[in-house]
């Protein structure tokens, strides 16, 4: 990866130019194309104001292929008079959190390389940095009533900087050009970088570490340098070509905020923000798939006023689901109206809609893997012993104990379930995708679509063994390779 800077004086500017190539913004806006993919632009203009050389720097970045920081985006958030952003909870509270002995009514934050003089403002600092992706900022906060907020924020030039804060920037920049992600391999051997999203916490991730590695192996093979991230690495998705979602996803979570941020900024990606949106809520797969004609068990979508009409249309038992329910957790079978009208009544309490299904009691459900639209792998997934469902999180065991699982090649799975899961799949997206089915007297009925669909060691690899993964990181080059060349 090459990697220029690009300021308005290149003579007598030292911030980091043992990790990188010094360019003048006049060179950079006026020489031809500098020639591969791999070139990463520092935008360190004095000015990114619209349509400034500054700005034009980044602008002909995107548009030769450069990688660049900070984005056209990043620019156009910054030069915005009516600045409204929403703060992510996390990040309200750190604000809260890192102003609260401040007595004045306003206060004025400057990042530098997202760290801060003040050692009680570096995490509200690295996440601001996060938000507006700029090597200079200066944000300004107001008091409310109840509490501060961002009434506004611009990139600094160099000669803003007051002297006193010059051996933090000099410290700074340090730190952020000599990063791991500038490896000596990503210079020769990768033409693409991929970040991989993983977290060590998770109790059921849906991959596990050798599956993760298999990944990893596979992305190489394809030209990519990897890197395995986590969500202290937000600020950092303009770094990369694409992102590669391995955390369990949700649209309330951070995982949804990458998809986001980092289809916003021109990377690939699997989980695309769209079908995350789409899988996350299964009253909207309901809706989706008994418009299209799809079999799904008897639904009825449930508020605190036709609980009644649901009982008479299913009866009991039945299903109930959380619409953001994920790996069998929020989804209880009540068998009696007492269990269904306290569930209900609990459920209700954290979404105004719910999602009411028939019971259909199955030895095991299918799970057809999707990619691109084409089936990557067929598995049939047992319940648990003594449960109804696939994870008994009821379990006294540290872990949730789940069934056990046979995978067969596609060719050997039901035509009519594999025809079913293409099907409702392509009603999501062209990602990837579990889609999972019950299959009932030679009948398919699909239970949900999931994104993010688990891929472990010796599970949905048994059959295409390392396939698997190269079919996943090929598609990941070509979407990469598709944007290189401005395909939509």
């Amino acid at each position: 990866m090459k990697r220029i800077i690009v300021v308005d004086e290149p003579s007598g500017w030292t911030l980091g130019r043992e990790a990188a190539e010094l360019m003048s913004v006049d060179d950079y806006l006026v020489s031809a194309p500098i020639s591969g993919r791999g070139v990463r632009i520092f935008n360190l203009a004095g000015s990114f104001r619209y349509q400034s050389r500054g700005y034009y720097v980044s602008l002909l970045a995107e548009a030769r292929g450069h990688k660049v920081i900070p984005s056209v985006r990043t620019i156009q958030e910054l030069n915005s008079r009516s600045i409204v952003r929403f703060l992510p909870p996390e990040v309200d509270e750190l604000v809260r959190r890192s102003l609260r002995r401040i007595r004045s009514d306003e206060f004025t934050l400057t990042v530098y390389f997202g760290e801060n003089v003040a050692e009680q403002h570096a995490r509200l600092a690295t996440a601001l940095y996060q938000m507006f992706q700029a090597p200079f900022l200066r944000f300004r906060f107001r008091k409310g009533r109840e509490h501060w907020s961002i009434r506004g924020v611009r990139a600094l030039a160099l000669e803003e900087i007051p002297p006193s804060h010059m051996p933090l920037v000099r410290d700074a920049a340090r730190r952020y050009f000599s990063r791991k992600r500038y490896a000596p391999e990503r210079k020769h051997r990768y033409q693409h970088d991929l970040a991989i999203l993983v977290t060590q916490e998770e109790r059921e991730p849906p991959s596990d570490r050798k599956a993760i590695n298999n990944f990893v192996q596979a992305a190489r093979k394809e030209g990519f340098s990897v890197e395995l991230i986590g969500r202290s690495d937000y600020h950092r998705l303009a770094e990369f070509d694409a992102l590669f979602i391995r955390e369990t996803t949700a649209v309330n979570n951070h995982t949804w905020r990458f998809s986001h941020r980092a289809q916003s900024e021109g990377l690939a990606v699997i989980d695309d923000p769209v079908s995350i949106l789409r899988c996350a809520n299964k009253v909207f797969l309901a809706e989706i798939l008994k418009g299209a004609h799809i079999p799904i068990p008897e639904t009825v979508i449930v508020t605190r006023d036709n609980r009644g009409q649901a009982l008479e249309v299913l009866g009991l038992p039945c299903v109930l689901k959380l619409p953001d329910s994920s790996f069998s957790l929020g989804v209880v079978k009540t068998s009696t109206q007492e269990e269904f009208l306290a569930e209900t009544d609990r459920m209700l309490g954290s979404s105004d809609l719910l999602i009411a299904q028939e019971f259909i009691p199955t030895e095991f459900d299918w799970r057809i893997g999707v990619l691109e639209g084409r089936a990557l792998f067929a598995c049939k997934y047992f319940m648990a012993r003594d449960h109804w469902q696939i994870y008994d999180w009821a379990s006294t065991k540290s872990r949730p104990v789940s069934g056990s699982w046979e995978t067969v090649a596609v060719a050997d799975a039901p035509p009519v379930i594999v025809a079913t899961a293409l099907q409702a799949s392509r009603l999501v997206g062209d990602g990837l995708y579990g889609v999972d089915l019950k299959y009932v007297d030679g009948r398919p009925i699909v239970i949900e679509i999931n994104d993010n669909p688990s891929i472990e060691s010796g599970v949905e690899d048994a059959v295409l063994g390392p396939e698997t993964y190269a079919a996943v990181m090929r598609s990941l080059r070509r979407r990469v390779e598709a944007r290189a060349r401005g395909a939509p």
